[in-house]
């Protein structure tokens, strides 16, 4: 089976959080101890991070699932929960986050350290000793553990290459990476011996070392799917250099220029940005060429070595500048920003839903059996602009509104 796998499904889930605890002081000599429950620990996070030592998606294929370890509740005398520890998972350098189902991209996760949030922790309830006030001496009530956030990841990976081999199948491809590098792809003489992508490092003589990406060949019609190519069309998007292939064998079925004119054709339709990057264009298979063959560019044999130092050297000078016109950056965390408005909608079943998940969060934490809770529950809301919102949306009274797991008839006023 496949070592290498450039998608897969990932699904995350913060850690809960723990319950705070409803607790009063029971000593000798204190005829009437306050309360002294205990917050309960936050739960915690999921965090996706680039490390530029993970290959490929393999470890997600047959173990989709990673959830970070919840907190605890809290105890008598003012004894909080412990928190639960973050999860980082690893993924490769340049990985694609998207949601699963609506197919929005989240996050870019390009360079070694960049992170994400992925899964929010669940946080941790108060203790009933968080909620003494004047109005309220000795409140019987505390906060639930909030659940974590959990959802499905579509993870994709384009390979950060230095060059980028495209061409059409069997051209010599995985011949010339396996000759500039220490690089062993599989090698045949029929169409689509290459099922995954090969990254080789080159190192020549007085120029720094580069890598070089061998991708399955491309076929006419590869960017509207035909063929293996199309799926890792993607690996190209990275790369700096591309260096074009073309077939100098008499097997070939197109002529070198028409080739050519094809293979910047599927380039151009699936990015046309890529016609803009650097690139060599090269005849292959020169060895086996015929001496009359009608094409006038550089040509290379991967197996006598005609034309490689050339091609190495010329590749090197391209990588450089490519190298020096990037723009450097530090690593970066990225955080979901929080929600300024309150969205108020319609839910698949016709009630009104505030989907906002600080609102949620106010809803979820509290003990919706107590009826202390639902009032500081109620002051809560209304402090937040809920009702506010509820007015603004058209909400009338008698139709149903769902804040997280509270559900409710609304009433104006």
């Amino acid at each position: 089976m496949s070592q290498f796998v450039d998608e897969c499904g990932l699904n995350v889930r913060g850690g809960d959080g723990g319950a705070g605890t409803v607790s009063f002081r029971r000593e000798a000599h204190v005829p009437k101890g306050g309360p002294d429950g205990g917050d309960g620990g936050d739960g915690g996070n999921v965090w996706l991070e680039a490390d530029h030592n993970v290959a490929s998606l393999l470890a997600f294929r047959d173990h989709p699932h990673r959830r970070a370890s919840s907190g605890t509740h809290g105890s008598g005398g003012k004894r909080h929960g412990r928190s639960g520890a973050d999860l980082v998972v690893k993924v490769p350098e340049g990985t694609t986050v998207r949601d699963l189902y609506s197919g929005e991209i989240l996050a870019d996760l390009l360079l070694h350290g960049d992170r994400w949030l992925g899964g929010e922790a669940g946080q941790g309830g108060r203790g009933n000793a968080k909620f003494l006030s004047n109005r309220r001496r000795a409140p019987g009530f505390a906060e639930q553990g909030e659940e974590g956030e959990e959802r499905w990841l579509s993870l994709e990976l384009r390979l950060l290459a230095d060059v980028a081999l495209v061409g059409f199948p069997n051209v010599g491809k995985s011949t010339l990476i396996s000759r500039i590098s220490a690089a062993k792809p599989r090698i045949a003489d029929y169409p689509f011996t290459t099922l995954e992508p090969n990254l080789g490092v080159v190192r020549p003589d007085g120029r720094p070392e580069f890598v070089v990406a061998d991708i399955p060949g491309l076929i006419e019609g590869a960017s509207e799917g035909r063929g293996l190519g199309y799926r890792f069309l993607r690996h190209v998007e990275r790369a700096r250099v591309l260096l074009v292939m073309l077939d100098l064998a008499p097997t070939a079925e197109r002529p070198p220029h028409e080739q050519l004119s094809v293979l910047e054709r599927e380039l151009e339709a699936y990015n046309p940005e890529l016609l803009d990057r650097p690139r060599v264009v090269v005849g292959s298979r020169a060895d086996v060429a015929e001496s009359d063959m009608a094409y006038d560019g550089d040509r290379l044999s991967a197996i006598t070595g005609e034309g490689l130092d050339r091609l190495m050297h010329r590749l090197g000078d391209l990588v450089v500048e490519a190298r020096e016109m990037a723009v450097r950056r530090p690593a970066v965390v990225v955080h979901r920003p929080e929600p300024v408005d309150i969205h108020v909608g319609r839910g698949d079943d016709g009630a009104w839903e505030i989907t906002d998940r600080r609102v949620a969060r106010v809803a979820n934490l509290n003990d919706l059996t107590n009826p202390d809770a639902l009032d500081y529950l109620q002051d809560r809301l209304k402090k937040m602009g809920v009702d506010r919102a509820l007015t603004r949306a058209g909400v009338r009274d008698g139709e149903i509104v769902r804040i997280g797991r509270l559900e409710f008839e609304y009433e104006e006023g």
